[in-house]
């Protein structure tokens, strides 16, 4: 864990009760893991329950962002709340996006307010910056979407707005945004691109040469943490509160040689079949369409957006988290990604016996 979480010259780290929505998903879990390990009382608001974590000692309240009542007694007593739960993906109807990204926001900022919570950490993503055009190299100033072709951006962008607005002498509030968070026991971005691969189903959208960021869960975490330190700052709060932090490893990859390289190390052929950019942004036009006119499930294979996300340059300048909280990539793309290979190869000689 960096230095600055402890060695801070001005600040205590923060020991107090603290609050993890949506505890129970990838970087939650790893979050109320590093919480509990500093000795911390934890509680978990998620949708289900999560026996494994009561066993721990972790109060898990079981309960949706939608019941205003849940959140405030989930608020109640707590000194910090990370608000990291959130509706994520690039298909689904616009009012689920806005219920839970929108409206869950505001029943966390209300219950944190009427049970005066003293600091309010919220994980947001790199898609509020959304616009349609390579992102290369950009910072925070960079202004929020207001038009973009999926819910997610879009709602989440209306939280983030909300929730640094809502900073105050008491309630000090800060917004990260991890972009593709990833690391081993990933449910999500890694097991898809495997089973798309797989299947055949993936193209090179573009030409393959676009550049991302990532970031490793563990390095999010030190994120949420460094980023609650500095919002404690006494007597006065440092200059995190009330702003957006973009959150990376620092280390642009070419996306398709990452994940060919991820492929090639798990004996799974690498993608070679590639689609124009402009045939990819077309299709998905079509394969929203249809979804939208037809009782189809599921996600569409191509949207606008995801079109735009495989194609296009994604990495960010994190120069302003470094200078405000401290934070310093611990977990290398190298050393993650060796990691990550060795948990899936363990994985699936288990399976295989």
């Amino acid at each position: 864990m960096p230095a600055t979480l402890t060695d801070h010259p001005h600040v205590n780290p923060p020991s107090g009760p603290a609050l993890v929505t949506g505890g129970t998903g990838f970087l939650g879990r790893h979050l109320v893991d590093r919480l509990v390990a500093q000795g911390r009382a934890v509680t978990v608001l998620a949708r289900r329950p999560a026996p494994d974590m009561t066993a721990r000692g972790v109060r898990v309240i079981a309960a949706d962002l939608a019941d205003d009542e849940a959140v405030r007694s989930a608020c109640r007593g707590m000194e910090t709340v990370f608000h990291v739960a959130a509706k994520v993906g690039v298909w689904g109807r616009y009012r689920d996006f806005y219920q839970a990204n929108v409206l869950g926001t505001r029943s966390v900022l209300a219950g944190c307010r009427a049970e005066g919570v003293q600091r309010l950490v919220f994980t947001s993503t790199p898609s509020v910056v959304y616009n349609g055009r390579d992102l290369a190299g950009v910072d925070e100033s960079l202004p929020l979407t207001s038009r973009c072709p999926a819910a997610y951006p879009l709602t989440k962008a209306f939280a983030e707005r909300e929730v640094l607005a809502a900073n105050s002498p008491t309630l000090r509030t800060v917004a990260l945004r991890p972009h593709l968070i990833w690391g081993a026991g990933d449910p999500h971005l890694v097991p898809r691109i495997i089973a798309q691969a797989r299947a055949g189903r993936l193209r090179i959208v573009g030409t393959g040469r676009n550049r991302v960021d990532m970031v490793h869960v563990q390095n999010a975490v030190d994120a949420h943490l460094l980023a609650e330190l500095a919002l404690a700052a006494s007597p006065e709060p440092g200059a995190a509160a009330g702003r957006a932090y973009f959150i990376t490893n620092g280390e642009p990859v070419v996306l398709w040689d990452w994940v060919n390289d991820l492929l090639r190390a798990l004996d799974i052929p690498p993608v070679a079949k590639r689609m124009p950019f402009a045939a990819a942004t077309a299709i998905g036009g079509v394969c929203e369409m249809l979804w939208h006119l037809l009782p189809l499930r599921g996600e569409p294979p191509m949207t606008r957006f995801a079109a735009k996300e495989l194609a296009t340059d994604h990495w960010f300048d994190i120069g302003a988290a470094r200078r405000d909280l401290g934070y310093a990539p611990r977990i290398s793309m190298a050393e993650g990604t060796a990691e990550l290979i060795a948990s899936l190869r363990r994985t699936s000689a288990n399976s295989s016996t």
